[in-house]
């Protein structure tokens, strides 16, 4: 307890705990979630405030049990999936994932796509020159330097801070609204809400932090700091979420202006920035998205060649990791050759990216919940009574939560 306040105390103690915690909260914080958290609120203004708390309260303990199993396993999540449960099981959850990361994936260049188009370049020239960098960037170049600097320009997000208290005038509603559970038989508004689970908690984001842990040998006696980076990571980014959703609830929502374009999503920070709401827009999309489209198809390829045993790595030549170097390939190419579609609509597919996450997620949460909870596999560092309920409760509800509403979406649909 001690040495939590002394690293509360100290900034510089501060920024020096974070890590894998950080990076994950970050990406998470992509094309997909600026897109999510700025239609929540420009849609539906206020109303879907109160989600975040409980969501938050997801992330932080889904998260934090992946760390530890890595912590004290030394193996990444598709390992302990498919030493537990056998190679049957690791194909179901390993085909949830890599469909869910190829629809993220797809995401992050819609989102680049996006971005270019604020700045006046064609998709066309933006997605492939997007995608040829990202692939050069992690098979030749310094990645580690690169996402340094991918993580700074994302400081964009405190941009939608300080709008939403420059745009808020009572504060009043904002709390009541975050508090209040509300449920609206609306098929957006029904879908919104399964977005922003998919979209907050995603599949990718477990594998990537605990794969993480491994790699940078963190143990239980040094896991401490690593907990408060995940707990502190994950808190942080759902807060910019929150001040996203309510910027755009207090500027575009206000003024009856709808996201279709990346533009419409920029003119919510214009009562901050002016005229320069595109470009500081653009560039902060453009800086999440790359460092997503670096991170998901590196942490999809990784996993999988993990689970099935296959040789993997960005140092390794194509002969030695043929299945690795050709899923991270695949992945890039066809994400972003979707997205060149002619006519796309790229706000719409973005959020259909997030719903398909939130669709599939429950597959993955209930295996982390088995695993976090087995004291053969663990001992002493397994969930207790208490985490145990905490940890099935958030699988249980979540997984529910998505089947139900995805159910009452199609039937609203088809009346």
């Amino acid at each position: 307890m001690r040495r939590i306040v002394r690293v509360l105390r100290s900034p510089f103690a501060l920024l020096a705990i974070f890590g894998p915690g950080l990076i994950t909260a970050d990406a998470g914080n992509d094309a997909g979630g600026i897109t999510t958290y700025a239609v929540a609120g420009a849609s539906f203004g206020l109303a879907l405030l109160w989600v975040l708390p409980l969501i938050t309260i997801s992330l932080v303990v889904v998260q934090e049990a992946c760390a530890r199993m890595g912590a004290a396993t030394g193996k990444g999540l598709a390992a302990l999936i498919r030493e537990r449960f056998g190679v049957r099981w690791t194909l179901v959850v390993m085909a949830c994932f890599v469909v869910a990361t190829l629809g993220q994936t797809l995401a992050e260049f819609a989102g680049i796509a996006a971005a270019g188009e604020l700045f006046g370049v064609d998709r066309v020239v933006a997605v492939p020159s997007a995608a040829v960098f990202v692939f050069a960037l992690i098979v030749y170049g310094d990645y580690r330097l690169v996402e340094r600097v991918f993580v700074l320009m994302t400081v964009f997000y405190l941009a939608y801070v300080v709008t939403a208290f420059a745009a808020t005038k009572d504060w009043g509603p904002v709390m009541l609204a975050s508090i209040t559970p509300r449920i609206e038989l609306d098929r957006g508004y029904l879908f919104l809400l399964i977005t922003l689970v998919g979209t907050t908690v995603t599949s990718y984001m477990q594998f990537f932090v605990q794969s993480s842990v491994v790699e940078k040998g963190v143990t239980m006696k040094r896991f401490g700091r690593t907990r408060l980076d995940v707990v502190l990571s994950s808190i942080f980014a759902d807060v910019i979420a929150f001040f996203i959703i309510l910027t755009t609830a207090e500027t575009l929502y206000a003024a009856g202006i709808k996201i279709e374009t990346a533009e419409d999503a920029a003119r919510a920070l214009a009562p901050l920035v002016g005229e320069h709401a595109k470009l500081l827009f653009g560039l902060g999309l453009m800086g999440a998205s790359l460092l997503a489209a670096s991170v998901l198809p590196l942490s999809g390829s990784f996993a999988v060649a993990e689970a099935f045993g296959f040789e993997a790595g960005i140092s390794r030549r194509f002969s030695e990791a043929p299945v690795f170097m050709t899923l991270y390939a695949a992945l890039i190419a066809i994400g972003a050759a979707i997205v060149l579609v002619p006519g796309l609509p790229l706000i719409s597919a973005i959020l259909a990216s997030q719903f398909l996450e939130g669709v599939l997620l429950p597959v993955v949460l209930v295996f982390v919940a088995i695993l976090s909870t087995d004291r053969r596999l663990l001992g002493q560092h397994a969930n207790g009574r208490i985490g145990a309920v905490v940890q099935w409760t958030t699988a249980l509800a979540l997984g529910t939560l998505s089947i139900v509403l995805l159910f009452v979406t199609v039937f609203s649909g088809s009346t």
